[in-house]
């Protein structure tokens, strides 16, 4: 994880860290422990864009401690269907396409894709963990790794 860690650092935009006490907020307010990849990546930079600026419309935008809940919000009222409670956005992938972290799972917890036409008919994880995601994500080459070619 701290060499995917020091990559984004290097090469894309993270924001700056968050702090102990945020995480601990954060995981209070969410009812749920962050994972150990979530854990360090989130003490290592509080969200960050790959590949482009924020500005740039990114594919790969790993959201804020702070805008978690929010999205959370948004994403399960958006089309009036309910959410899996366990399910939280951590990627936003633009155009309403999120990918999802599954709580209910033992840690390491396992990323979902949440594409907005087939939600929540049809989700299925791309990842076993968040280490692999960003991992995957790192290689794209700005491309959404899951959908291929």
């Amino acid at each position: 994880m701290w060499q995917l860690l020091e990559e984004v650092s290097r090469s894309h935009f993270p924001n700056p860290p968050a702090t102990p006490a945020q995480l601990a907020e954060f995981e209070t307010r969410m009812g749920w422990q962050l994972d150990a990849d979530l854990r360090a990546f989130y003490l290592h930079c509080d969200g960050a864009t790959l590949f482009v600026p924020r500005d740039a419309d990114p594919n790969y935008r790993i959201l804020s401690l702070a805008e978690i809940p929010q999205v959370t919000t948004r994403f399960r009222r958006r089309d009036g269907s309910p959410m899996t409670a366990s399910w939280y956005p951590v990627v936003d992938c633009e155009d309403s396409d999120y990918v999802l972290v599954d709580v209910a799972k033992p840690a390491p917890f396992p990323l979902l894709d949440a594409w907005h036409e087939a939600y929540p008919r049809r989700v299925r994880q791309i990842a076993a963990s968040f280490s692999e995601f960003l991992e995957r994500a790192l290689r794209s080459n700005d491309h959404l790794y899951w959908l291929g070619e």
